[in-house]
């Protein structure tokens, strides 16, 4: 198997420890790319691809993360990771981990940590990397790398977040909620909101967004009822699509461009949260990107007419 082979072949793996680290797929897909340029580059061939490939896209990430955390202090309103439609990585021994793991409410929480922290706890507690190889990839020792664990493990099991166990069950109430905001069924919205439900958004002060959130069922509701209307004067489309592990749906244009992406949380039959990415930054990937303030203006100046 030659070197492009091997790289192609652990390409899934090393975008999945790369994205979890740094809550970025642009960001994820150049620590891939500069991960290949360093092992096609490297005079010697090492005794395990997959131990030399995941350190060093590991190495690459905390550096990266390192800045990007300096970056996101500065960051105008919420910060949410950018939406991941589909994770490339499957491992069936693994794949509560890999699933929780990635949903938005485990990334936000993963943010907490330090860099160190996050990449040994990926490495260890996510994809079963032994410390021997969690130590050689971070740089540290074997016993500062059980430490770092032990802080991590105890950070994210004090927080770490709850979601309906049964994906089709999940999937069912997703379904009821898009199809009830297609519709425009107000009643049909709320009665699937938790009490306690949360809507929030990242524009990244670049695109429309509930950057402080919005609290409540009968706040939410309400929300999503002035969305109605908005969405049928736009020619808009609610398109489902599981995003990050999770239920979620991508709206687009009437020119299929994407407006935003929505995750749901979901726990005993109820909606918990809703959160909202519009930054056109971080929507990129998903497809071309419509201009959210041009269309909200649009919407306003239709409802003044009528």
């Amino acid at each position: 198997m030659t070197r492009l082979e091997e790289f192609e072949e652990l390409r899934p793996l090393l975008f999945s420890i790369a994205y979890r680290i740094l809550g970025s797929v642009s960001e994820a897909e150049d620590a891939v790319q500069e991960t290949w340029l360093r092992y096609e580059s490297s005079p010697t061939q090492p005794t395990s691809a997959k131990a030399f490939l995941s350190a060093v896209v590991t190495r690459i990430s905390i550096d990266v993360l390192r800045s990007a955390r300096v970056r996101r202090e500065t960051y105008v309103g919420q910060w949410f990771p950018e939406p991941l439609l589909t994770d490339p990585y499957e491992d069936p021994s693994r794949s509560a981990e890999l699933a929780d793991s990635v949903s938005m409410a485990a990334l936000l929480l993963l943010e907490r940590l330090s860099p160190l922290e996050r990449a040994v706890f990926v490495l260890r507690e996510v994809f079963g990397f032994g410390f021997p190889e969690v130590a050689s990839a971070v740089g540290r020792s074997d016993a500062a790398c059980r430490q770092l664990a032990v802080r991590a493990r105890r950070h994210m099991d004090a927080g770490r977040p709850r979601f309906e166990a049964d994906r089709r069950e999940r999937e069912a109430l997703a379904a009821r909620f898009f199809d009830a905001l297609r519709e425009g069924d107000v009643e049909g919205l709320r009665e699937l909101l938790a009490a306690d439900v949360q809507v929030i958004g990242d524009g990244g002060g670049k695109a429309p967004a509930f950057a402080k959130g919005v609290i409540g069922a009968d706040n939410v509701a309400r929300v999503l009822e002035s969305l109605i209307p908005v969405l049928a004067i736009l020619d808009a489309r609610v398109e489902p699509h599981e995003m990050n592990g999770q239920p979620g749906a991508i709206l687009r244009d009437r020119d299929d461009k994407v407006i935003n992406t929505m995750t749901l949380d979901v726990l005993d039959g109820r909606i918990q949260t809703i959160r909202a990415v519009s930054n056109p930054d971080k929507l990129r990937h998903v497809g071309p990107v419509a201009d959210a303030r041009a269309l909200a203006r649009e919407a306003l100046q239709a409802r003044r007419r009528t």
